[in-house]
């Protein structure tokens, strides 16, 4: 189970935060007599009903009712979780947040703030390499044209192609021990029973997995139609920074390009995500197994109220659809 946050360290960092200099770097607000004004970020409106007040650490909308603190105005805003708004204020504060009782799913210690922001750090690093490493491959760009993928969508979707070699991603981040253990920790690189390690994607159209803070936090590779080697999907495997079941594939995407979605598609897989944005359909998202949990529903309805299963027809797709 995860680690609560000791209620000190809550209100120690709400008493260092300024609510108004927080709400003016996403809303522009404007001094009105002792307190500040805005439009309201979160219902349509053309006379600035939405009051900031630096005395009392408080926002209050006159026309829709919203108010809160801070982290409120975090979690609203950003559609964060509560542990999510707390991290993101402490990182404006170069705080690690401390947790009581923290044990990971998988047993171990939870890894602390500078620890997974350096493996993110790393992720968006290894992302642009199979980026770059696209443009050079004359036979994943095929692919994707035969797909029907134009160079806009293939550039929002940052989709990139891993190397077909053992070590490419090895050699170019492997430059210490401590830095392949950063590798294996996110799933870059694999270690097989002998002891061997090498890169876990090879020759694969590359698709990056962001968080919707727009963090790197994984890979889905598509491997090519020649190669008949391997599945046909290989993703991430579950780390410390990635948690399949809380995470939706193309979800950072689809608010980037609409906040308040009327509804969200739910897909299969990462490419029916791509090709429908292809064809304008940009709110569609993949959940990242073979059932869509809990946690991601929740997620998909703190951002629309409205979900939409589009599964495919065969047996599996009605079987997944049944399983929501």
């Amino acid at each position: 189970m995860k680690g609560t946050i000791p209620r000190s360290f809550i209100d120690d960092l709400i008493a260092r935060t300024d609510i108004v200099e927080v709400i003016n770097s996403r809303v522009k607000l404007k001094k009105a007599g002792r307190d500040y004004q805005a439009c309201c970020p979160f219902h349509h409106e053309k006379t600035p009903s939405f009051s900031v007040s630096q005395s009392k650490q408080f926002y209050h909308c006159f026309g829709c009712g919203v108010h809160g603190n801070v982290i409120t105005f975090l979690m609203d805003y950003d559609k964060l979780e509560f542990p999510e708004a707390i991290e993101e204020l402490a990182a404006m504060h170069g705080l690690e947040v401390p947790r009581e009782n923290v044990i990971q799913r998988d047993g171990k210690p939870q890894a602390n703030f500078k620890t997974k922001r350096n493996l993110y750090e790393l992720m968006e690093a290894v992302a642009k390499f199979y980026q770059q490493n696209l443009s050079h491959q004359i036979e994943p760009q095929s692919y994707l044209q035969q797909r029907g993928l134009s160079e806009e969508i293939i550039e929002r979707f940052e989709i990139g192609f891993a190397p077909n070699a053992f070590d490419a991603a090895l050699r170019t981040f492997g430059q210490s021990q401590e830095d392949i253990q950063k590798l294996l920790d996110t799933g870059v690189l694999t270690k097989n029973d002998s002891g061997r390690i090498y890169d876990k994607f090879r020759n694969r159209v590359m698709l990056p997995i962001r968080d919707k803070r727009g963090r790197v936090i994984a890979f889905g590779g598509r491997v090519l139609p020649n190669d008949e080697q391997g599945a046909k999907y290989m993703n991430s495997p579950e780390t410390v920074i990635y948690h399949k079941g809380s995470e939706l594939y193309g979800l950072y995407q689809a608010l980037k390009v609409n906040e308040t979605p009327d509804y969200l598609f739910v897909v299969e897989g990462y490419m029916d995500v791509v090709a429908l944005a292809q064809f304008g359909v940009d709110n569609a998202v993949a959940s990242l197994g073979t059932a869509t949990t809990g946690e991601q529903i929740q997620q998909m309805f703190r951002c629309t109220e409205q979900i939409v299963c589009c599964y495919d027809g065969d047996r599996a797709g009605r079987d997944a659809a049944w399983r929501r």
